[in-house]
């Protein structure tokens, strides 16, 4: 019933002109008929809660019947999330001062919920580079980073206009992801499921800039994929759908990059996932530094990433281990 409200409520709010923007794209591609496309996205959304967006996302069009029952869709997603995480603790994760003030022994960094002059003033003296931040913001918006100059009024006034009320010191990255791409901090987005004793690490994606200053993929970088052991297994790809097989920069090869500590970096998340049993699923961002991992934030809405079907050879989503762990019927 869940499902059927959801995709209900999915159909009311549709942008169409979009949906069918993508299915003559899909179609051309595909040498195929664009009614053709439009009724198999259709019938992914009824069948498999897979929007128009998912559809061409994990190329739906590309897979069989039993393929495509394996591929997590956004709707899917959240019926885990409403099962396993309760919404009346999002707070605990998305209020970003909170988020450190329980992650400390985690996050391994200065901050500064910015609240007088003076605070603002002592911390800038310490450190002449800083992160700044909406406490509440998502997405990697509103995050800038500064240099402090001499007019450190000034500064406090920016960034209190700009609602960045969260200051961090500069996380400064492993020098072997410097290689690949030293214009932003790289980090892993880790996935984990807390079952009320254990936790593990259900999936990972590694994030890349690519001539920004952040790695969040709506602001331009790209994403891929790691295995168990932290090396990279197929290209990475950017919000256009652009495929890198090498970092367009730097040229250094992205498939068989290995993230170093890796194994350090699970252990962690392993190990907070644990400090908020109401929120089971989550999704952490973690930085590798010289001295070792860092968490920088916490999903509570984790979202949905698997690698396209034309990237990998083989067609299986993500259900299939999420079954492995979780008691869910997708």
């Amino acid at each position: 019933m869940n499902k059927l409200k959801y995709i209900l409520k999915c159909i009311r709010t549709l942008d169409y002109k979009n949906m069918i923007k993508i299915a003559k794209k899909i179609a051309k591609k595909e040498h195929k008929l664009t009614l053709f496309i439009l009724i198999d996205m259709i019938y992914c959304g009824f069948k498999y809660g897979a929007g128009y967006y998912d559809y061409q996302e994990f190329e739906f069009y590309l897979l069989s019947k039993d393929e495509r029952k394996t591929y997590l869709t956004r709707t899917k997603n959240n019926m885990i999330i409403r099962k396993y995480n309760n919404k009346d603790d999002f707070y605990l994760l998305d209020d970003k001062v909170l988020f450190n003030e329980k992650f400390k022994d985690y996050i391994k960094r200065d901050y500064l919920k910015v609240d007088n002059f003076d605070d603002f003033k002592n911390f800038t003296e310490k450190h002449k580079e800083f992160i700044a931040k909406p406490i509440d913001g998502e997405g990697g918006k509103g995050v800038m980073k500064y240099e402090v100059d001499n007019n450190v009024q000034e500064l406090y006034k920016a960034i209190m206009g700009l609602n960045q009320n969260l200051v961090e010191e500069v996380i400064k990255q492993h020098n072997e992801i410097n290689k690949l791409y030293d214009g932003s901090v790289n980090t892993l987005r880790l996935f984990t499921f807390f079952d009320g004793n254990n936790a593990y690490v259900l999936n990972s994606v590694f994030k890349i800039g690519n001539g920004g200053c952040t790695d969040n993929f709506s602001s331009g970088s790209m994403y891929t994929f790691v295995n168990d052991r932290g090396i990279v297994i197929v290209p990475a790809i950017d919000q256009a759908d652009n495929v890198y097989e090498e970092h367009p920069i730097t040229y250094k090869k992205i498939i068989g990059f290995k993230v170093p500590l890796y194994k350090d970096a699970c252990d962690m998340v392993i190990e907070a996932a644990k400090l908020v049993p109401t929120i089971k699923y989550i999704g952490w961002d973690v930085a590798i530094t010289n001295d070792g991992p860092v968490i920088i934030e916490g999903n509570s809405f984790p979202g949905v990433f698997q690698p396209k079907p034309s990237l990998s050879k083989e067609h299986i989503g993500l259900i299939p281990k999420y079954k492995k762990y979780m008691d869910i019927d997708l």
